[in-house]
This record gives structure tokens, C-alpha cells and sequence, in this order.
């Protein structure tokens, strides 16, 4: 059995979520429970998925709990623990095909196996179908007697590949079965699309998890939903799909280093052993959310307003990292120790120029219009611009670049100027020239700041709010330029057979 657990926003209190099926007798199971989640891409959802063994008396004991008692916490510590997996769901969303593989882990020294995880929008389809199969002159398996058959009903994936989505019960000792009636939930079969395959293969079922495969079919719902006639009669065969993908995404992120000196507990960029200071938390909630849509994870960290060392020259454009030919960091953990290196190799200086950085993230913009990579730009700042002019030109001339810009101001300076860069109310325009579209979201952090002191809370108001504008400003230049997503690779083949669930 499978049990997903999720947390709140603002605390790490696991709860449970819910819980697949128990299935008897395999060491790779392809669950047929599903977990409905609402998915927000500005947020930061953190799943865990347990695997847990459970002997056969156990389970007769586990059904009868579930049917009486109505509550199955107080059985877990009762289970074997097989192991577990940790991800986000912005992960597995981002993921190629939104397919993520992850090793099971949590017992010491051994290896636990591989949990597969996939996620799919679900549309708002609210039909279900009452349907039933029957079963003429099944091939013989059991050499005393003869079939004991059930089907299994897999739906077709966006990437070709098949999800399962229902059994039957076993029919013993038959060749001609009857099955019992079911209903399923058009969504689950096929996600509300008539025309999707719908893929069906029959077993003969063995008590130790053995089954044998006696053939598969396919069909559509559109054809079984004729009901009784001569269109759904199948004999056995296979079946082909098409399929399509999501785009990925590029991120870089900018940091501004105008303040006091760090070493002292006043300045914004105080490192603090106890806690993160405001520029970090800033970075970490963002930028852990956005990492989840990144394929590589290497982000360029630039840093602006600093004397560098050794000739002390003021560079409002230098690599975080120190290694200007090179300034990728190795994800938003990378980032956070270039910025905390950074702060005891500079000396920080004003003043706060905003154009230099987003003409650097505009040239790599510019060079890839074909949709295959979209650039998000975070921008963290302390004080007030002071190349304002300059800045709405190179925020006019990027509009029409796959590109966002997320400003985030932290301190107690006031930041009348970038409500004007934001764009939400009066599109921002430089020489007469207006942005093809809005591209700028500023908050100040000081507004999401908890007053119980819980930065947890606090960071992911942040995010929530900065974020929430990424998906439509990201479609709305896919859209414009007719941008469609590309076609996928061809549909991922196991090696062996890994435990897997999906979402």
C-alpha cells in the first residue's frame, strides 16, 4: 500500500492525504487509486509517499477496521515500512511527460526499490458510466481447471504511455465470464476526451501474484458508450497512441547588494547563524518553487552594487560565484552560498541600477524566440532605483522576450517607483513606446512578514503572490506568437518493472 502525505502552508506537520489499494503478493505494484489534488503553481507543495507491506491476516484485519471503525492512523506503526520517497508536486508537474522517478529511501543501508510518480491536469468532466463486460471463449490457463479471468482498464497518457485506472473482481473456474457491473468516473477512464484510447488486458489470476496474460484490447469511450452491439465485440490487439508534452523552463536570478556592512546585525545582509536574513528568504522562496521547472537546475546568479575586489572597481553586473565566464550555480542551494561567499569578498555600494541585469537576461532571451526555453528574472533589492529611465526602456524592450521579471524589495525604504514598473494598472511605456505585454510583478516583503515570526509562513505568502502571475504571462507570449507544445519523445520503457503510482 501506498500513503501520500502532504503538509500546510506555513508549518512541516505532515498529514495523510490518502492511500492507494492494498495489492497482495508483488514487488511492483501499479496502483489503481488515484490522489486528486489542486495544483498551484506559486506554491511550494511538498509530498512525501510511504510504501508499507502488510501480512495476509493483517490486511483482513486492516479491511475490517476500514469498514467498522472508520479510521486506519492507529494501524500504521503495525505495517512494515518498505520505504519513501520526498518530492514536490511542482516537480513532478515540471517533470519530462509530468513523470517523475525517485528512489525509495529511510531504512539504513539498504536499497528500497523506485516509486514513479505522474501527475495530469484533469478537466472538469463530472459524467460517470455504469458499464459491463463479459468474457466468450477465454484461452485455458490453469491445467486443473480452467481461467480464473479479470480485466484491467488502463487510460491513455498525453505522453503515450498507460496509467491504470480499474479492475475487475476475479471470476474463478470460467472461460465464458460475466463481471459484475461497474461505475467509473469518465475522467478517471479517460480524462473527459471521448477519443482516447482506452487500453483493456485480461489476466488469469494465480494466488501468488503470478497472473497470466491472456489478451488485451482497445477502444474509446465514444465507442463503448454505444453500449450492446456488434461495435463492442474485440478481439484481441494492439493499439498505438499519439501524444504531446509540456515546455520547460529556464530561470535566472538576480541579486542587489546595497547595504550596510553584513557583519553587523542592522544590515539587511546580516549572516546570521540562527536564521536566514530577509535577502535569503526572499531567494529560498521563490527560487525553490521556480527550481521545480528548470531541467538542468544551474542557475546564473548576478549580483549588482558592489566594489570588487582587488582594484575596487563598481560593477552593477558581476558573477555571484566569482567566475564571470562561468556563473551558474548548482540549484537555489548554489545560489545561496555564492550570495553568502559573495558578501565576504565584496564591498557593497550604490547605486541601485535595475537595466544592466535585465539587458543581460534579455540577450540570452533574445537568442531562443522558438518557445523551447522561457526566462523568469528575480530581482531582489533593498533600495530605490536610481536608473529609472533606463530601466522602463529595457523593460519595454523585453516584453516582447520569454521573459518575467519578479522584483521583491526588502527593508523599510519606500517603493512608490516600482508600483510604476509593475504594470498592472498602467502599462509601463519609455519614448512613447508601450510594453507589448505586462511582464514586471513587485511586492515588498516587509507585507507578507508573519508577526508571530513564523518565516516559514512568511516565505510562502511571498512566493504565492510573486508567483501567481508566471503561468499567465508565460502563455500569454506562447499564445501570441502561435507557440505550441513540442511533440514528445517516444513513450518511457522500463527497464525492469519499478513500483509505481501516480497522482
Amino acid at each position: 500500500v501506498c500513503v501520500l502525505y502532504t503538509q500546510g502552508m506555513g508549518n512541516k506537520e505532515w498529514r495523510e492525504f490518502g492511500r492507494t489499494e492494498v495489492i497482495d503478493n508483488t514487488l511492483n505494484p501499479d496502483f489503481v487509486g488515484k490522489f486528486i489534488l489542486d495544483y498551484f503553481f506559486e506554491e511550494r507543495q511538498n509530498l512525501r509517499f510511504d510504501l508499507n507491506f502488510m501480512s495476509v491476516l493483517f490486511h483482513q484485519w486492516f479491511i475490517f477496521v476500514l469498514n467498522h471503525i472508520k479510521t486506519t492512523s492507529l494501524l500504521l506503526p503495525l505495517q512494515d515500512f518498505l520505504g519513501q520517497a520526498f518530492c514536490t508536486l511542482g516537480e513532478v508537474v515540471g517533470s519530462l511527460g509530468s513523470r517523475s522517478e525517485k528512489p525509495l529511501g529511510g531504512i539504513a543501508g539498504k536499497k528500497c526499490g523506485t516509486i514513479i510518480v505522474k501527475a495530469e491536469e484533469l478537466n472538469n468532466c463530472r459524467e460517470s458510466v455504469l458499464m459491463q463486460f463479459c468474457g466468450n471463449k477465454l484461452d485455458k490457463k490453469d491445467f486443473f481447471g480452467k481461467s480464473d479471468p479479470f480485466l484491467v482498464f488502463y487510460r491513455s497518457n498525453e505522453d503515450g504511455t498507460f496509467t491504470i485506472c480499474h479492475k475487475t473482481e476475479v471470476v474463478k473456474n470460467t472461460l465464458n465470464p460475466v463481471w459484475q457491473a461497474f461505475k467509473i468516473p469518465v475522467r478517471a477512464l479517460c480524462n473527459g476526451d471521448y477519443d482516447r484510447t482506452i487500453k483493456v488486458e485480461v489476466y488469469d489470476w494465480d494466488r501468488d501474484g503470478s497472473h497470466d496474460f491472456i489478451g488485451e484490447f482497445s477502444t474509446s469511450y465514444r465507442e463503448l458508450s454505444r453500449g450492446q452491439s456488434q461495435f463492442n465485440v474485440y478481439e484481441v490487439s494492439l493499439h498505438v497512441c499519439i501524444w504531446v508534452t509540456l515546455l520547460s523552463f529556464l530561470v535566472d536570478i538576480e541579486v542587489n547588494n546595497h547595504a550596510c556592512n553584513p557583519a553587523q546585525p542592522t544590515s539587511l545582509h546580516y549572516m546570521s547563524p540562527y536564521q536566514l536574513n530577509t535577502y535569503a528568504m526572499a531567494l529560498k522562496a521563490v527560487g525553490e518553487i521556480i527550481q521545480d521547472y528548470d531541467s538542468d537546475k544551474m542557475f546564473p546568479a548576478l549580483g549588482f552594487g558592489a566594489k570588487l575586489p582587488p582594484d575596487g572597481r563598481v560593477s552593477h553586473e558581476f558573477a555571484l560565484n566569482g567566475n564571470p565566464q562561468n556563473p551558474y550555480c548548482a540549484g537555489i542551494d548554489g545560489v545561496m552560498d555564492a550570495y553568502y561567499q559573495s558578501l565576504k569578498s565584496v564591498q557593497l555600494y550604490g547605486p541601485t541600477n535595475f537595466s544592466p541585469v535585465i539587458n543581460h537576461v534579455a540577450r540570452y532571451a533574445a537568442s531562443v524566440k522558438d518557445g523551447s526555453q522561457y526566462f523568469v528574472l528575480l530581482i531582489i533589492t533593498d533600495g530605490v532605483i536610481s536608473d529609472m529611465a533606463q530601466t522602463k526602456e529595457s523593460i519595454v524592450n523585453a516584453s516582447c522576450l520569454p521573459m518575467s521579471i519578479i522584483i521583491v524589495g526588502v527593508g523599510p525604504a519606500e517603493f512608490d517607483a516600482m508600483v510604476e514598473l509593475d504594470g498592472d494598472e498602467v502599462r509601463i511605456s519609455s519614448r512613447g513606446k508601450y510594453a507589448e505585454r505586462d511582464i514586471v510583478q513587485f511586492v515588498p516583503f516587509r507585507d507578507y512578514i508573519d508577526r508571530t515570526g513564523n518565516h516559514v509562513l512568511s516565505m510562502a505568502r511571498l512566493a504565492k503572490d510573486v508567483l501567481a502571475e508566471i503561468p499567465d504571462q508565460f502563455l500569454s507570449y506562447m499564445r501570441t506568437r502561435g507557440i505550441k507544445p513540442s511533440p514528445a519523445p517516444p513513450p518511457y520503457t522500463p527497464p525492469g518493472q519499478p513500483i509505481q503510482t501516480q497522482i
